[in-house]
């Protein structure tokens, strides 16, 4: 047994370090899947909150579908106007000197 003894004892300093580097592998693994799922977790908050925001566009469009079409032909029948109304005022600030 003291033979067996005498001859671990120097390899005792390599084991050592090769157990302390084995450690600092583990811990920076372990930071690593830390990060990793923090970033999983924003990466999913954003997510749903771009799905919840995509539901109500959804619903914008579908419960307002008609009454959008009705705005947007509106807003088409005042271009002209409000395009007429402008060069009218225009045309009054030139004349003005």
């Amino acid at each position: 047994m003291p033979e067996v003894l005498a001859l671990l004892v120097p390899f005792a300093p390599f084991a050592m370090v090769c157990f302390i580097v084995w450690t600092k592998h583990k811990r920076k693994m372990t930071e690593l899947q830390i990060n990793q799922q923090t970033h999983y977790v924003a990466e999913a908050d954003a997510y749903a909150r771009l799905e919840e925001r995509i539901r109500v566009l959804e619903r914008i469009v579908t419960d307002r579908g008609s009454d959008l079409a009705a705005q947007i032909e509106a807003l088409r029948e005042e271009a002209p106007a409000l395009q007429a109304q402008r060069s009218a005022a225009l045309q009054q600030r030139e004349v003005q000197p």
